[in-house]
């Protein structure tokens, strides 16, 4: 049942999505939206990481099926895709190098970040660590 109950939140936010993207006459997919939208209720806390864990997993491990759909479709219209092939292959290696450029950068940022936390509580010690802790608990 609680599976069932997860399926149904992610199904309703992506229904919400495709009704606001046929609504609005939105350039940006439904499904899109949809991700955004369950992006702001994980975040504002409406519903919880543990309220779609099971079935987001399940959905995340068996991500290659939902592109069978598409690869099926692309090989039916090969004719139409083979005329502009080039420059879908300038864009998709475009992109990828951005992708991993900003996902490295990214990286580093929140490393640094973490290195910094990490050199300031070894600096403070374990002793001023718990005293500051002590101090916040009582205020």
């Amino acid at each position: 049942m609680k599976l069932l109950r997860e399926l149904c939140i992610i199904l309703i936010i992506s229904f919400i999505g495709n009704v606001i993207n046929k609504v609005l006459k939105l350039s940006i997919p439904g499904n899109v939206i949809g991700i955004f939208i369950l992006l702001a209720i994980l975040c504002l806390g409406v519903i919880k990481v543990e309220d779609i864990e099971h079935v987001s997993s399940f959905l995340l491990k068996n991500l290659a099926f939902f592109f069978v759909p598409a690869a099926v479709q692309l090989m039916t219209c090969f004719k139409t895709i083979s005329k502009v092939v080039f420059p879908i292959l300038a864009v998709l290696v475009i992109s990828s190098i951005i992708v991993i450029v900003v996902t490295a950068l990214t990286v580093r940022i929140i490393k640094k970040r973490q290195d910094i936390k990490t050199s300031k509580s070894i600096q403070k010690g374990p002793r001023e660590e718990n005293e500051t802790i002590n101090n916040n608990s009582t205020v």
